[in-house]
């Protein structure tokens, strides 16, 4: 991607990777066409192919959603990368174009599976160890997923961490006692609060890139 940058392109190019995971960005749809087939062709030589699956090309950008429309064409697509679902958005306030980030679907239910399960295991679990288990796992949960704008899916998360352990709770003493309103103004003022952790990109970008 370097050498194409310094010797072939035309337009703009970016790179976002994370081990054998990245998504790159073009100016111009005919410059990321030859570069996906030379890519192809390039890995092909060394007995590798890019993941069928995961490797596509896709219209995203500030422009994206107007050229769509002027075709006829849906919204722009999404994509997956390091957990996230990116959707091109919009700032409400200036009215420029933002990347969202929410956390994937599928992986949230996943992560809540397994939490689900661990209650199960420790059923009979004193309650403080129970306590002090779930707040390191949603604590750090958050650490990773708290990006600004992602707070609808951290909701969803701890408001599921806590029914499940309510749930359990429930089943364990097999009395009703146990309402939600109680559990939530006892235990489940335990369990950290949704607060976004990381920086805005704009703020991030601002002091790395000083004026």
């Amino acid at each position: 991607m370097h050498a194409w940058r310094r010797k072939v392109a035309h337009g703009d190019g970016i790179v976002v990777r994370y081990a054998d995971d990245a998504v790159l960005g073009f100016q111009y749809r005919e410059e990321a066409e030859k570069f996906l087939a030379e890519w192809q062709e390039r890995v092909r030589k060394f007995g590798l192919e890019l993941h069928p699956e995961k490797t596509r090309l896709m219209e995203f950008g500030r422009y994206a959603a107007e050229r769509r429309a002027k075709r006829g064409e849906g919204k722009p697509e999404t994509f997956h990368f390091l957990g996230f679902t990116h959707i091109g958005g919009k700032n409400h306030k200036t009215g420029y174009f933002m990347v969202l980030r929410k956390t994937i679907g599928k992986r949230m239910a996943a992560k809540l599976k397994a939490i689900r399960q661990k209650l199960r295991q420790g059923l009979h679990e004193k309650t403080k160890d129970t306590t002090e288990w779930l707040k390191s796992v949603v604590r750090g949960y958050f650490q990773y997923h708290a990006v600004p704008r992602n707070e609808e899916r951290l909701k969803a998360f701890r408001y599921e961490v806590l029914r499940l352990w309510w749930w359990q709770l429930r089943r364990r003493s097999q009395r009703t006692r146990w309402t939600w309103d109680k559990f939530q103004k006892t235990l489940g003022s335990l369990i950290p609060e949704v607060e976004i952790l990381h920086p805005y990109p704009e703020v991030r970008f601002a002091s790395q890139h000083p004026r």
